[in-house]
């Protein structure tokens, strides 16, 4: 099981979207928000995922597109 710490950041669109759950559900990761910080106009979440590397690539790609900034935080994966 691999671990990744990312820096995502929603754009006002997706706030109110259970956008976390839909990818820990689709993708089979676990979630773990480290920091968070919301407001009616941007999104910003600083998370841990793990499972499957390629499903953390899978994610990311799926975030990518429906327009969530996907930063991963360098020196945290673990395998």
């Amino acid at each position: 099981m691999a671990k990744q710490m990312v820096h995502l950041v929603f754009p006002q669109k997706l706030i109110k979207r259970p956008v976390i759950y839909t990818v820990a559900k689709r993708f089979n990761l676990i979630p773990n928000i480290r920091r968070a910080n919301v407001t009616e106009k941007i999104g910003e979440v600083t998370l841990e995922l793990s499972g499957k590397k390629q499903n953390i690539d899978r994610a990311r790609k799926y975030l990518e597109r429906i327009g969530v900034k996907f930063e991963p935080i360098l020196g945290d994966i673990i395998e």
